[in-house]
């Protein structure tokens, strides 16, 4: 018998998961099992990357072939080690997982073999899952960042792929989406991660205090200036430096700013000679930017030198599915550091937090969270103690159902058939009547008539 022609017979007939990979860690196949545990079929993992999976027990380097993609391709083999994988409705599967390295003829690495054997159904691993996702901050998102949301898996990708280079950063979002996150994470993800990570809010300081922050100062240098002192470039050297609301930055420091990210040299305040940096610039704003270059209050310039790889923070409005899961989170670190022994919201608290509209996103978020907490006296946490503003905004919600005026479609109570009817039986089938109490054009009510297949008498 050729057992090479039935090799994927043989495979399939494995209760483990095998999976194999490339040199660079594409898949190039799966057996039944691996497909039944990841919830991938063998055609959508072909030709994908290896970090689909989110394996915990990787170490992915990413920076080449071989050696240089996984840890997995300089040590050889991996044996039953413990680790978690994210399946394709993005939970969380335990596993046991071995892998052997393949070579070729010549003892070149061609890629590797896993084999994956899902321990979720054993009774007695709770504990030790617990214990897996406490080792390897499951529950701690990305680099802190709590999301699974597709915006979210997005922006993870856009960071892991910038974070190893060098090139500019510019953050944007609006107020409380949690830019400095992002910033922290791209400098944990890259190569500086063990040097300093230095940030300024150049929001929070006047144009003299800026400047001097920035680069630092000699003695002498202004009033109250009794030492020498180093400004935030210079602690920040081989590292990152985060310049937080840089749309707030006055125009005589941009000026000074660019010259610095241009020649890679800074001058302290009073001094004459430079000194050298070597410096990763990481920015952030809520502002339009282009907007306040129309208006010249904002260099274009500099624009052009910070603004090379825009990272965007999604509003918590774009992504509703994860207000859970942060709201977990949040509980739990209260949990953790006050001792209280509250487990999360009754469904209809949850329900009034997850509707709510969250202006502030997850900074009014973790508010309202820790204020609930504070009020809870059980273990759960019910819609009297959530903040008013939330209690009045669902309220506000239910009593006013809405229409769109800019579609045919009804947003919110009663079916689009049913309010025709209503509207139409108060007016008594006067189709300009219904338009107005439906806040549409009449036009909208004919097609409305047409397509529900409505006659009037």
């Amino acid at each position: 018998m050729d057992i090479g022609k039935q090799w994927r017979k043989i495979i399939d007939s494995v209760q483990d998961g095998i999976i194999i990979v490339d040199e660079i860690g594409s898949f190039i196949a799966a057996n039944q099992t691996a497909q039944m545990i990841t919830g991938y079929t063998e055609d959508q993992l072909v030709g994908q990357s290896c970090r689909l999976l989110n394996c915990t027990g990787c170490k992915i380097i990413g920076k080449g072939k071989g050696k240089k993609w996984c840890g997995l391709f300089s040590q050889g083999l991996i044996k039953e080690k413990k680790c978690v994988i994210t399946n394709s409705q993005n939970r969380a599967i335990p596993v046991i997982k071995s892998a052997t390295v393949l070579f070729d003829e010549n003892s070149k690495i061609v890629g590797a073999v896993e084999t994956l054997k899902d321990i979720s159904e054993n009774i007695n691993y709770k504990n030790e899952l617990a214990s897996i996702k406490r080792i390897y901050h499951i529950d701690d998102g990305f680099h802190g960042i709590i999301g699974r949301t597709p915006v979210m898996q997005n922006l993870y990708e856009h960071i892991e792929s910038v974070a190893s280079l060098d090139t500019p950063v510019m953050i944007l979002g609006e107020s409380g989406t949690g830019k400095e996150m992002v910033a922290k994470a791209l400098h944990e993800t890259g190569s500086r991660s063990s040097k300093p990570f230095i940030k300024v809010n150049c929001a929070a300081l006047s144009e003299n205090i800026l400047e001097s922050e920035l680069f630092g100062h000699v003695k002498g240098a202004y009033t109250g200036a009794s030492s020498d002192r180093i400004g935030r470039f210079e602690a920040a050297h081989k590292g990152t430096l985060f310049l937080d609301e840089i749309g707030d930055i006055p125009l005589s420091v941009q000026v000074k700013l660019l010259r610095v990210l241009e020649e890679k040299m800074i001058q302290r305040v009073g001094a004459n000679t430079s000194i050298s940096i070597d410096v990763r610039i990481i920015t952030a704003t809520n502002k339009n930017l282009e907007k306040l270059i129309e208006k010249d209050l904002f260099r274009q310039d500099l624009f052009f030198r910070i603004n090379v790889f825009p990272l965007i923070c999604p509003p918590l409005t774009d992504r509703k599915d994860d207000i859970t899961l942060i709201i977990q989170h949040f509980i739990r670190l209260l949990a953790e550091k006050t001792g209280k022994n509250i487990l999360g919201f009754t469904p209809e608290a949850m329900r009034l937090m997850v509707s709510y509209s969250w202006p502030g996103n997850i900074r009014e978020l973790k508010n309202s969270v820790e204020y609930a907490f504070v009020l809870a006296r059980t273990k759960s946490i019910w819609p009297e103690h959530l903040p008013e503003k939330i209690a009045q905004f669902n309220l506000h919600e239910k009593k006013s159902p809405k229409y769109s005026k800019t579609t045919d479609t009804v947003e919110v109570g009663l079916s689009e058939k049913q309010k025709l009817l209503d509207a139409l039986q108060k007016a008594d089938g006067n189709q300009t009547k219904a338009a107005k109490i439906l806040n549409v054009s009449r036009i909208t009510v004919w097609k409305r008539i047409k397509k529900h297949g409505l006659q009037l008498k």
